[in-house]
């Protein structure tokens, strides 16, 4: 028997309606998603058209995300979020409640995004990070809780991010800190 003939009985179940309370709504997904074995959606989710994801990916309650959105494998959407339209985010990337992500918006492989400014200290309310239209964010970068990431602006890898960012910059380091946007870098994403 060859790869191609082998039934494969071990491929995780795909959930599509994660029914988390009594009261819950079905998630409403748009046209033509593709969703990978492994992942599950919430109830109380509403999707736009051609929202792709990566294998187990996990999309809790009260999230809303636009059209052309790439989830990719083992990403994490904590629910009370609000993501829009061509929105890619790679592997491994955790968005936690009270987030709010722009349009064509880039986040790199293991991003973390963050809400809580005290964990277990202090009883504060969350408040998650935004970004604005057209920010890319490189791998493994951290985005600390109310932050604010201009327009166009771009997160490099690794970078660290305690304050905001103002649009069209480069941030760099740990503490991230704002320069100039380099030539090759102005404009919008492509997405």
């Amino acid at each position: 028997m060859t790869d191609s003939e082998k039934v494969y009985d071990s491929v995780p179940a795909t959930t599509v309606g994660y029914e988390y309370a009594d009261d819950t709504t079905p998630p409403v997904i748009g046209e033509d998603p593709i969703i990978r074995p492994g992942t599950i959606v919430y109830d109380d989710v509403e999707v736009g058209d051609r929202f792709v994801t990566g294998h187990h990916a996990l999309v809790r309650e009260h999230t809303t995300i636009g059209d052309d959105v790439l989830v990719g494998s083992q990403v994490v959407i904590d629910g009370e979020t609000t993501i829009g339209d061509g929105v890619s985010l790679q592997t491994g990337v955790y968005v936690p409640q009270e987030t709010k992500i722009h349009d064509d918006v880039f986040v790199g492989p293991n991003t973390v995004l963050t809400n809580d400014p005290y964990p277990l200290r202090q009883d504060v309310p969350l408040d998650g990070p935004v970004l604005k239209d057209d920010v890319s964010i490189g791998a493994n970068a951290t985005i600390l809780p109310s932050v604010t990431i201009g327009e166009g602006a771009f997160v490099a890898a690794g970078a660290i991010v305690t304050s905001d960012i103002p649009g069209e910059t480069l941030a760099i380091g740990s503490p991230a800190e704002p320069y100039p946007l380099p030539p090759e870098l102005e404009g919008g994403n492509d997405t």
